[in-house]
């Protein structure tokens, strides 16, 4: 159940952070960094180990206690978590899809070494922002993030943007393996609640 809660408020961290970065034009670079490096993570032995640790997915776990609470702040995060636990069931049926973007992605986590944190990351997300353009933007219903025009029309803000729903979706498909599903969002919302509450003590 941990893991489980923790792979949700990872698809939460991730729309979070979307909805910042498209009203706002700045995002929480710690949290978009724990973002981004999940998408590396690959093989990992539990949800935390693809975060890093519960503290990398603080913003996400924050988010999903307030949504659960009836926090109406969060609406667009609601909508683009909604919206992304929709595709991951497209893209877990499309196997040629998932097998480019494992592939892709191996590439991408590989680029820039040797350079500064912010400067390899910005590369790795430019690479990760054509990715999705390519490939998971394709399925539908189609992610349509609103914000203000003059932050959607920054390149690297856009390719931050879909880096970010790339890692929700990560999420969003751990979430499913570890058991998640529409029937625990609707009827598991105390057990959630309960997991998130104990997930911010650590």
């Amino acid at each position: 159940m941990k893991d489980r809660t923790l792979a949700l408020a990872g698809v939460f961290q991730a729309t979070e952070l979307v909805r910042q970065a498209a009203n706002h034009g700045t995002w929480s670079g710690y949290a978009a960094s724990s973002c981004l490096r999940s998408l590396f993570k690959l093989e990992a032995e539990s949800a935390e180990d693809v975060f890093g640790g519960v503290s990398h997915a603080r913003l996400g776990t924050e988010t999903m206690l307030a949504v659960l609470q009836g926090d109406n702040r969060y609406a667009e995060s609601l909508a683009y978590t909604v919206g992304l636990l929709q595709i991951e069931k497209k893209f877990r049926r499309a196997d040629r899809l998932q097998q480019e973007v494992g592939r892709e992605l191996e590439r991408i986590s590989a680029i820039g070494e040797g350079l500064e944190q912010h400067e390899r990351e910005d590369l790795q997300a430019h690479d990760i922002s054509m990715l999705y353009s390519n490939t998971v933007s394709k399925l539908s219903p189609r992610i349509v993030v609103n914000g203000r025009p003059q932050y959607l029309k920054n390149e690297r803000t856009v390719d931050w943007v879909r880096t970010l729903l790339l890692a929700g979706l990560r999420s969003a498909i751990l979430w499913n393996q570890l058991g998640g599903g529409r029937f625990e969002l609707m009827f598991g919302r105390k057990n959630l609640i309960r997991e998130a509450e104990l997930l911010l003590m650590n």
